[in-house]
């Protein structure tokens, strides 16, 4: 499909005995950012290796622009990028030193591979810090020189793994707009993340694994959507009246709430069929009073451990 950069077609990948990934499907749009999220172990790194050609599936089908991962990794190498977990860059040379090594790997020439180092550290404002060695860059400048590294052959699509750990959080910003300013560009990104907010913040499509399986699929807001309503939240007055409450959501509203017994604060979601109002008749009926009174949107953290913890516990059964 023309609008389709990256097409994984019921991919597994087995280590011995361990199946890391079990049939995984998932597309990525041409010029979108595409989240790949999943706990420690659920085949994030095995599913970028897969996409960089470094392993091959054993069953399933990836296509990138067209081209296949086993057939044809010479040519997908030439037009992707990849920055890994850990800033890809030599400590003893300058800023500018790295990006033309790396331009001399991909066979550009002395006067390419410097006009193109110049142009990237223009671009991700490392210009002042060019002749400097990298061992005195901080760790945002650091990951900001990797991410101009895999862009020196300016790849149609590029591949992140965890793009900003480590950083603090203006330099992890910093660092959301240069991958957004790509993306206006037309570069197709693929990232895995362990930051919820950064998802959330980033991704046009979110493809969620656990145990190698594919759990959930769909954009932030339906992910969101699909564990349930809005959140209300509120603090009981009287927190002695925390078991009446309960009861109330479970027996009239037939709602599940969350309770913290020690603050007396109370968190629901609200069904389809449930409105803020049923919520706040039920407990004007009983006189139940209340503060800090909220309604808002589930976030993706409370999304991901729902769905994180509903794929555990259907492992832990066999289905």
């Amino acid at each position: 499909m023309k609008d389709i950069s990256i097409e994984v077609t019921e991919v597994s990948k087995h280590f011995k005995s361990t199946l890391a990934l079990d049939e995984v499907s998932f597309g990525v749009k041409r010029a979108s950012i595409l989240g790949l999220l999943g706990p420690n172990g659920a085949g994030k790194t095995t599913m970028i290796r897969i996409l960089t050609t470094l392993i091959k599936p054993d069953k399933g089908h990836v296509n990138i622009d067209g081209y296949d991962v086993v057939k044809d990794g010479g040519k997908i190498r030439k037009i992707i990028g990849l920055a890994g977990q850990y800033a890809a860059v030599d400590d003893y040379l300058t800023g500018k030193e790295n990006l033309k090594l790396v331009g001399g790997l991909y066979h550009l020439s002395s006067k390419e591979a410097e006009a193109r180092a110049v142009e990237l550290l223009k671009r991700f404002d490392l210009q002042d810090a060019a002749s400097r060695t990298v061992k005195t860059y901080s760790g945002g400048m650091r990951r900001r020189l990797d991410l101009a590294a895999s862009l020196v052959n300016r790849p149609n699509i590029l591949l992140l793994d965890e793009p900003t750990t480590g950083l603090d959080p203006r330099s992890r910003i910093n660092l959301w707009q240069s991958i957004k300013n790509l993306v206006k560009t037309g570069t197709t990104v693929l990232l895995t993340t362990q930051y919820l907010e950064e998802a959330d913040n980033l991704c046009d499509d979110l493809v969620v694994l656990g145990d190698g399986k594919t759990i959930a699929k769909g954009t932030p807001d339906e992910l969101k959507a699909s564990v349930g309503g809005d959140l209300v939240e509120f603090t009981l007055s009287d927190i002695k009246r925390m078991d009446e409450t309960l009861n109330l959501f479970k027996s009239n509203l037939s709602l599940t709430p969350k309770c913290d017994a020690e603050t007396g604060q109370i968190s629901v979601a609200l069904e389809l069929n449930k409105s803020l109002g049923d919520v706040v008749r039920a407990l004007d009926e009983r006189q139940i009073l209340v503060t800090g009174f909220t309604m808002r949107r589930p976030s993706l953290d409370e999304v991901f451990l729902s769905l994180t913890s509903i794929s555990e516990l259907n492992t832990k059964e066999g289905k």
